[in-house]
């Protein structure tokens, strides 16, 4: 029952039947918050033509446009939201629809207000919150004012819809051509970026293949290029390309590492060489120097020629080990052969007088002075040699007679006794005490022979430089001591030594036995020397086996280098007619290790297989150095095509081809001897780098226009954009700037040439805008001075009207009027003649003032649509020929307003404040 209460007295707007609520929305008020929300409610009824009348009551687009978000899907709610916000109905102003229309989200409702709105104000702003595409496409070829279309149009981006327009916007030619030109430009851009791209996989392709090639003079430098020729590009790679490029890049590097280290590597085994070839100097030096000092010595005794022997046998162990590893120089061998035949002869020389000893002393003994005098003769001592002591006693024995027999000069002897005491003093100074001793026994014995009345002054000195010799032998033995007994201990403790190898136990026992003999006489005793021979000959015993298998590798060794130096030979015997130097080098190289791994060789077969390898290595690398001189005589030729094809006037691109082959006939030829091949390199390569830098500038010259063009069309949009126009003449200035920007086409493609292209658009667009709003006010001010020729004819217009006889207007003093002006003027003072009917002026007059309404504001009152509609027909009509401009318009409705008559004051009062509004209207100027 409450149920039935409620549907009897509940309003008819409630009503269960949707024709009673239809019959009760003309009842409802909108201006009543109850009646408004309930034809709101109304508005989202599930009977359409509820929907209908309910929103035919409702014109306020803000509480529409909030219902839409409850019912997005009423058809009737999105064509009433429409009919508002375009102007057809209601009478919202302009600002507050176009603010409306800015937070209107549906596609579909912007693109309807796009199409239909009132003003052009408007549907841009409705196109500006479009972003699809398919309805920019729709707006670019159906929309009926063309700015639209063209705004429409310029934010189409994609290809696919680029074409589509251009075919499809038949309406706009403009539209059509910039669409094609677009278009065209896009597919020339994509065109360029494939070639760019295929430019970059071509690069990146070699790159690879130069990675995968073997070292060669030009890799290095070929690498470079292809680096330079890389960063050169302008568009960027992908991730898939920069990491195969940084792939390739690391391969390069490794090769061009790995040669550099082979080349590290052969410098340091020439380096190795060259240290051999010093230690071998030097010893030879050694030798000659000690063999030298004895010849300037007093004396030799057997302590100097045991030290010699051992420096002998040191030598000659050395020698043999960097034989083994490297050939001597042929001038540093025969010093070391002259070297061992001086030793030779002071050996034999040693051993003739040890042979004779016994005999010289019993001579000297017996004062058999004619015996000694034939052993003398018969160990045949060397000339300029130091005699030993008992040779230099027989000696001054032999003298002595000679003089006691020849009265020999007492003064010449002390002077003799003189220098040898300084000599002796020096050499003590030095430390020498070797020679100090033999010098100070000479000297004792010259003193002896002496009479006591000369010897006395300087037998003081004799004495005291005696002491210091003593005091030295005293040092000597002090130090020697005690190393000697350090040196017992550390071979017996050698001896004993189960843990060391063969090779190290013997390289510390000749060591030990290096420092003890270099220790002469000093401290000597016969207990201690017992205690190191007794080890030493434990040692030996222990290294016996060892020794018998080097000596079985030694002969293994030397049967390799044997075969080595047959092979060599039979290589040489018959080589090929077109050997490859580097081939031959690989082979001596190879050779060279094989030699060096068969290493030791027994040391009385080493020279000679040495000199035998060494003269194969020499006829070998004369090999090599035959074919390597005709490689460098085929290289200088290249050279000479380079120069050539450098001063040949061909275009720079072309040369560097040219430059290329050149490069690979290059590669193909191998190396040049060593030193030449480096010279032939820079040179070729200083001529390559040349032709490629040509072609580098020609191309940095291009980039660089370019850049330039860019810069000044930068500098050119800068410059356009801070200028405003301020006087319609201002329009020699633009034009000068789109000559200005023709002339600097065409612009390098890209992104920054796109954007400046659009912003360039943007800014002349603007600036003709404001030009063309300049150009009305100028017109509009140009008709403000026709104002009192205008208020003559509305005078005269009265007079007619009132039925007087009609006059005809002058034109006032001082005023001046275009012909189409003057036209009207003519035409207004014919009306009065032959006026119209007061209905067909007010027609012309509301048509002018339609017109100026469609002008200023864009938009007419729902009264005038059918005046709008007709004048909009007439413009279109008018724009298939030649498009007005706006200020052309205006001055055509001014002439027309000029011409229309005659009009009644009470006419010309109702329609003059209109007139006026709109033409201040007009007068306004966009921000800057």
């Amino acid at each position: 029952m409450s149920g039935l209460l409620r549907r009897l007295f509940a309003p008819r707007w409630q009503h269960p039947d949707p024709a009673v609520r239809r019959q009760a929305i003309p009842r409802l008020d909108p201006a009543r918050e109850e009646h408004r929300q309930a034809l709101e409610r109304l508005a989202l009824d599930d009977d359409a033509e509820v929907r209908s009348a309910a929103l035919a009551r409702l014109d306020d687009p803000a509480r529409l446009m909030a219902l839409l978000d409850a019912a997005p899907a009423s058809a009737e709610l999105s064509r009433r939201l429409v009919e508002l916000l375009s102007g057809r109905q209601g009478s919202l102003e302009l600002g507050a629809r176009i603010a409306l229309v800015e937070r209107l989200a549906s596609p579909d409702l912007l693109a309807e207000i796009a199409l239909q709105g009132d003003n052009q104000q408007l549907r841009l702003a409705a196109l500006e919150r479009l972003d699809d595409e398919e309805a920019l496409i729709r707006q670019a070829c159906d929309n009926g004012i063309a700015a639209v279309r063209h705004a429409a149009a310029a934010r189409v981006q994609s290809e696919a819809g680029l074409a589509r327009l251009a075919q499809s916007a038949r309406r706009d030619r403009q539209v059509m051509r910039q669409a094609r030109e677009r278009l065209n430009r896009i597919r020339a851009d994509a065109a360029s970026l494939a070639a760019a791209r295929e430019r970059r996989e071509a690069l990146l392709a070699d790159l690879e293949r130069h990675a995968s090639a073997p070292w060669e003079p030009l890799y290095a430098g070929r690498f470079r290029h292809l680096m330079r020729e890389w960063s050169s590009l302008e568009d960027l790679p992908d991730a898939g390309q920069e990491r195969r490029y940084q792939d390739a890049c690391l391969r390069c590097r490794k090769v061009i590492g790995d040669h550099e280290a082979h080349q590290r590597s052969r410098e340091a085994a020439h380096q190795r060489r060259e240290d051999a070839d010093q230690t071998r100097e030097a010893l030879v030096e050694a030798l000659e120097e000690s063999l030298d000092a004895l010849t300037r010595s007093d004396g030799i005794t057997d302590q100097d020629i045991a030290s010699l022997r051992a420096q002998k046998q040191l030598l000659d162990n050395r020698w043999q080990a960097l034989s083994d590893q490297h050939l001597p120089d042929e001038a540093l061998r025969k010093r070391y052969d002259k070297a061992r035949r001086g030793f030779d002869r002071l050996s034999q020389a040693w051993v003739r007088l040890e042979e004779r000893a016994g005999e010289i002393e019993r001579a000297l003994h017996d004062g058999d002075d004619e015996r000694l005098q034939a052993l003398v003769e018969a160990v045949g001592w060397p000339e300029g040699l130091a005699p030993s002591p008992l040779l230099q006693r027989a000696r001054t024995h032999l003298a002595r007679e000679s003089e006691a027999t020849n009265g020999d000069d007492l003064e010449a002897r002390l002077a003799r006794f003189v220098d040898e005491l300084d000599q002796f003093e020096r050499l003590l100074e030095s430390g020498a005490f070797k020679g100090a001793s033999r010098l100070h026994q000479r000297l004792r014995q010259a003193a002896e022979r002496l009479p006591d009345r000369q010897l006395q002054p300087h037998e003081a000195r004799l004495k005291r430089l005696g002491a210091r010799l003593a005091e030295l032998r005293d040092w000597r033995g002090f130090v020697a001591g005690p190393k000697r007994d350090q040196l017992c201990q550390a071979i017996e403790a050698l001896a004993d030594e189960a843990g060391a190898s063969d090779g190290a136990l013997d390289r510390r026992h000749r060591q030990l036995v290096k420092e003890w003999k270099s220790l002469g006489d000093a401290a000597a005793n016969r207990e201690q020397s017992a205690r190191f021979r007794a080890a030493s000959d434990r040692i030996h015993d222990r290294l016996a086996p060892w020794r018998t298998r080097l000596d079985e590798e030694r002969q293994r060794n030397l049967a390799t280098r044997e075969t080595l130096c047959e092979q060599l030979e039979t290589l040489l015997a018959q080589p090929a007619e077109e050997a490859d130097p580097d081939a031959l080098r690989h082979i001596r190289d190879k050779a060279r290790e094989q030699w060096r791994h068969a290493s030791p060789v027994p040391r009385d077969q080493a020279e000679a297989i040495g000199r035998r390898f060494g003269r194969i290595r020499h006829e070998l690398q004369a090999l090599i150095d035959q074919r390597a001189h005709a490689i460098a005589t085929a290289k200088r030729e290249l050279i000479d095509e380079a120069r050539g094809l450098l001063e040949q006037p061909l275009p720079a691109a072309r040369r560097a081809d040219q430059a290329k082959a050149l490069q690979r006939r290059w590669r193909e030829l191998g190396r040049a001897p060593k030193g030449e091949e480096q010279a032939l390199w820079r040179e070729f390569r200083g001529l390559c780098d040349q032709i490629f830098a040509s072609r580098e500038a020609e191309r940095d010259d291009r980039a660089q226009r370019a850049r330039e063009r860019l810069e000044a069309m930068q500098a050119l949009i800068d410059r356009l954009d801070a200028w405003h126009p301020a006087s319609s003449d201002d329009q020699a200035v633009l034009d000068a700037a789109i000559r200005d920007a023709a002339a600097l086409e065409p612009l390098p493609t890209g992104r920054r040439t796109e954007g400046m292209r659009r912003r360039w658009s943007g800014i002349v667009r603007a600036r003709r805008e404001r030009l063309e709003r300049l150009a009305v006010i100028d017109e509009v001010e140009g008709w403000r001075a026709v104002q009192p020729l205008l208020a003559e004819h509305l005078a005269a217009d009265a007079d007619s009207l009132a039925g007087e006889a009609s006059r005809d207007v002058g034109l006032p003093e001082g005023l001046s009027l275009a012909e189409d002006m003057r036209g009207a003027h003519a035409r207004r003072n014919a009306a009065r003649l032959e006026p119209s009917s007061p209905s067909e002026v007010a027609e012309r007059l509301a048509r002018v003032r339609v017109h100026l309404s469609l002008l200023a504001v864009g938009r007419v009152s729902h009264r005038d649509d059918p005046l709008r509609l007709a004048i909009q027909v007439e413009r279109l009509n008018e724009n298939l020929g030649r498009e007005l401009s706006r200020a052309e318009e205006v001055r055509g409705v001014l002439r027309e307003l000029l011409a229309t008559g005659p009009v009644s004051p009470e006419l010309w009062a109702h329609e003059v404040g209109e007139l006026d509004r709109l033409l201040e209207h007009l007068t306004r100027l966009p921000p800057p």
